[in-house]
């Protein structure tokens, strides 16, 4: 092992050094706003969890309340379902938009 460092691979290590900081960042996919593709996803998935606990929670109470306990919670939890789908679509077309718009702003 030398105590020195080889001149011919410092030389070769400072070339490469040079190649990546010559070259632009790799473009980061960002949907509206800046949001990353995972935070979109993210924020899906919790909608559509809150629509069925709501639900859920909604349909078990009323159970309680008069006794019947599968009837209103089944029923419910499919109507928050159902509603945490349509929420996640109004998201959906909502961040479309405003990527489109944002391709349309950077085109002109």
């Amino acid at each position: 092992m030398a105590s020195e460092p080889d001149p011919d691979r410092l030389k070769a290590l400072d070339e490469k050094l040079q190649k990546v900081k010559g070259k632009a960042p790799p473009p980061q996919t960002n949907t509206a706003k800046g949001f990353s593709q995972g935070e979109v996803a993210w924020r899906m998935v919790i909608e559509l969890a809150t629509g069925i606990m709501l639900g859920s929670a909604i349909g078990y109470g009323l159970d309680v309340l008069f006794g019947t306990l599968p009837v209103f919670l089944v029923i419910f939890s499919l109507f928050g379902f159902a509603a945490g789908i349509r929420t996640m679509l109004g998201t959906a077309k909502e961040l479309g938009r405003k990527a489109e718009a944002a391709a349309k702003k950077e085109g002109n």
